[in-house]
């Protein structure tokens, strides 16, 4: 529950005058809200940022404005000239003067009557708007605002610039902020007056009405002290919440678990290769989580190929030792067939009970699977969201292990904890997406981290090249030549099927044209697939029943085909960094030379180029994660999103990284000092999480 001088903020913007429907829907397409959120609302509208303005301070007589320019006149109506009636090409006229000279207002296609009323013979206005010159007479066609000397004071002398949506001006906008800044309520200052001062940071609803009236251009600058207090208020919010949400799992009692490591060295031995390092220090570190009494939460953070498997199946061994269960939870039906593939051929020599349960097991098949797992039968379950349905249960869970972990939200993650005894399940999170340090601050600080950097020994590298679109047929001649020597090829598209609005190569498109080539030795796979139609072609290509799969970007994680030697990717300019070294490592996996080829169109940005580059340069996933941040100032290498620092806000600002560190170290002192967050300061801190929307901390006051 919201206190009440915080509830207005969080009402709906049609509470506000003038706001009904329609420009809700307006509001709703132009100004971001959190997910599940239906409706803009007023705090929304306070992170909606401008991006410039429109300075209107300048306000020269007549005879000196310049044409071009921005300007604003005190001005008297001498002349309305209306245009012959039903000639709407003839422009209605009005001549205005100062003392040094006169000026045309155009009209085109306005009521007279509301051009008469706007502007009565005879009478003083205030008019602003570009200047223009048609021959030796000045004019403002349309001008932006006409006010009264009484009412010159609701003339923005700097008129911020928003971004907008169709059915949406930036003048109604302007109004409604001017509206919701009226409701901000007086809050109490979360920092202290020694911070405010260091910095020359403004108070908090000082800040905010800076960036939406502001009194100078630099006002809305993206390094304005405003913009910075306002980016340090999100980051500590969120640091703080990481840090009670981390402090409060660590309080949380886990189930201990060690094992006599009988099972374990019988799986080292039996596996078809050595563990590299980096895994055995993962395996060292996860051991040691298990045999605490605290409940495990820990990433496991591995490249494309470093072995993430091998060290959850030592994990789930584990509890296997004790008498326990596991489960794992993969994104896709596909992924979760490949890992009980997976861990079924590398644990053949401990006979261990594999079932996986998807939405494709229905029945009586179903029914088995939930019986065996709930009488312990069943020594690890592997599923996609269905293991989450209450009929899921478990004997005696012991270990969830997540695969693709940012795809699942917090609940998701504790819904399946809470399967386990008294809700004490340990939990292995699993990520193939190098994760920048600057992410695994802000959004996974509540996990410990384990870290794969070596690839398991005889890989080779891959080698990446880079060719124009214009050499497509003799890209396709290279393949025609590496399948009769027996390679199979990824051919990976960015869109399922063409579009009217989009120039780029269709899946099914590409996938006609090399079957005109190849025959029936093309594949074809995307998302809008049947879930039985999807595994059929994947299972072909595993084969070799197909030489050429053609798919978007649902082979990206967890596909395993060692064969595979050569991926092509088209339109190679318009994925990110992160996702491109995701598509090539599904190559690289077998004992053959592998290939990846970028194709892109003829002409490449810079920013499109250097990305691509830097693929060709380094195979090194952690870099290239870092590269992705940098390149995209910003970007969610996580997801879809290709700007700005995911999940915030206001915080994207130069000095994110200066600001993230002052804000952890922050957020680390106030827990130790006031873990109860109590007195004035901390409730004004409350006050801070609740209007940044830290949910997960929030929470946890909620329960004290």
């Amino acid at each position: 529950m919201l206190p009440s001088n915080l509830a207005p903020l969080f009402s709906s913007a049609r509470t506000l005058n003038g706001v009904g429907p329609r420009l809700l829907t307006f509001l709703r397409k132009a100004i971001a809200s959190p997910s599940g959120v239906d409706e803009t609302r007023i705090i929304d509208l306070f992170w909606h940022l401008p991006n410039g303005v429109i300075d209107r301070r300048s306000k020269p007589s007549l005879a000196e404005a310049k044409p071009g320019t921005i300007a604003t006149f005190k001005v008297r109506i001498l002349e309305h000239r209306k245009p012959p009636r039903g000639n709407l090409k003839i422009p209605y006229k009005v001549i205005c003067q100062d003392d040094s000279g006169t000026i045309d207002l155009i009209f085109f296609r306005l009521r007279e009557r509301f051009v008469e009323q706007q502007l009565p013979l005879d009478e003083v206005r205030f008019i602003s708007g570009r200047v223009d010159k048609y021959g030796t007479q000045l004019q403002m066609i349309h001008p932006d605002y006409i006010v009264t000397p009484e009412a010159r004071s609701n003339l923005p002398l700097l008129e911020p610039i928003y971004p907008l949506t169709s059915g949406l001006s930036g003048k109604i906008l302007g109004k409604i902020m001017h509206q919701s800044l009226n409701i901000l309520p007086k809050l109490p200052e979360w920092l202290d007056d020694k911070i405010l001062a260091r910095h020359q940071w403004p108070k908090f609803v000082d800040a905010i009405r800076s960036l939406h009236i502001p009194q100078t251009p630099a006002d809305i600058s993206s390094t304005a002290l405003a913009r910075t207090r306002l980016a340090y208020d999100e980051l500590l919010a969120n640091q703080l919440a990481l840090a009670f949400v981390r402090a409060h799992s660590k309080q949380q009692h886990g189930r201990s678990i060690s094992g006599n490591g009988i099972v374990r060295k019988r799986l080292i031995k039996t596996l078809p290769f050595k563990m590299t390092g980096s895994q055995l220090n993962a395996v060292r570190e996860i051991e040691s989580d298990l045999a605490s009494d605290k409940r495990m939460l820990r990433l496991l953070q591995g490249d494309v190929g470093s072995g993430k498997t091998v060290v959850a199946l030592m994990a789930i061994v584990i509890a296997i030792e004790v008498g326990a269960q596991a489960t794992i939870m993969a994104p896709t039906e596909v992924l979760a067939r490949q890992h009980a593939e997976t861990i079924s051929s590398l644990s053949h020599a401990i006979d261990l009970d594999i079932e996986i349960l998807t939405g494709r097991e229905k029945g009586g098949t179903r029914q088995a699977i939930l019986e065996r797992t709930a009488n312990g039968e069943t020594d690890v379950l592997i599923g996609t969201h269905t293991l989450f349905r209450p009929e899921v249960i478990f004997n005696d869970l012991a270990l969830v292990v997540i695969d693709e972990q940012h795809r699942f939200g917090v609940h998701q993650r504790q819904a399946l904890q809470a399967k386990g005894h008294n809700g004490s399940a340990n939990v292995l999170a699993m990520t193939a997406t190098p994760i920048p340090r600057t992410l695994l601050m802000t959004h996974y600080g509540d996990l410990k981290v384990s870290k794969l950097t070596e690839k398991p020994s005889g890989r080779r590298p891959i080698i990446t090249t880079l060719s124009s679109l214009d050499r497509l047929e003799e890209i396709i001649d290279a393949i025609n030549r590496a399948i009769s020597k027996g390679a199979q090829v990824y051919w990976v598209c960015p869109l399922i099927e063409s579009s009217s609005v989009s120039t780029l190569s269709a899946v099914e498109e590409r996938h006609k044209h090399l079957t005109q080539i190849f025959g029936c030795q093309v594949g074809l796979l995307h998302g809008a697939m049947a879930s039985k139609e999807k595994d059929a072609t994947m299972t072909s290509f595993s084969r070799n029943k197909f030489k050429i799969l053609v798919s978007t970007t649902v082979i990206e994680v967890g596909i395993n085909v060692p064969n595979a030697s050569i991926i092509v990717i088209e339109h190679a300019e318009r994925f990110g960094l992160a996702q491109l070294h995701q598509l090539r490592g599904r190559v690289g996996r077998g004992a053959s030379q592998s290939y990846c080829i970028l194709l892109y169109k003829p002409t490449l940005g810079e920013t499109a180029k250097a990305r691509l580059s830097m693929m060709r340069e380094t195979e090194d996933g952690f870099y290239i994660a870092e590269k992705d941040l940098e390149l995209r100032g910003g970007g969610d290498v996580l997801g879809s999103k290709q700007s700005g620092i995911p999940g915030f806000r206001i915080a994207d600002v130069p000095n994110f990284e200066e600001l993230l560190k002052y804000a952890h170290y922050s957020a680390g002192k106030i827990v130790a000092e006031n873990p109860d967050l109590e007195g004035p300061q901390g409730q004004a801190l409350r006050t801070l999480l609740q209007i940044f929307e830290c949910n997960e901390a929030t929470k946890l006051f909620n329960t004290v």
